[in-house]
């Protein structure tokens, strides 16, 4: 698969709320996770561990959608659209994107963009 068939995957898996899947699938064992200015997340371990954190306090899930895919050398960009309450912080409706670099089919760096 190229690249562009890899993050095509990739986001069907999360929009089919196949999440954690598609960690285990896509995610290498040394990936390093990111959102916005925070202190990146080391290992797919300590990865794998904070999206069940996030997906365990998410009460109310209205929606997803890929707004816009692009693709370069080793690293895909996606614009996500999101709509969700979380317990700890209230109702979250915003854009995102997510640049990912690839490794060998799987993503070695990813880090989330967006507004607070």
């Amino acid at each position: 698969m190229n690249l562009q068939d890899l993050v095509e995957d990739l986001n069907s898996m999360i929009l089919k709320g196949q999440i954690m899947e598609a960690i285990e699938k896509y995610y290498h064992e040394d990936v390093i996770m990111q959102e916005n200015e925070q202190t990146p997340t080391v290992g797919k371990a300590a990865n794998r561990e904070r999206e069940k954190d996030w997906l365990l306090n998410v009460i109310e899930f209205r929606g997803a959608e890929v707004k816009a895919v692009a693709v370069g050398d080793n690293v895909t960009m996606v614009e996500w659209f999101f709509d969700y309450t979380h317990k700890e912080w209230g109702k979250k409706t915003y854009h995102q994107v997510a640049v990912q670099r690839w490794n060998d089919g799987k993503i070695i760096h990813e880090r989330f963009y967006y507004g607070s």
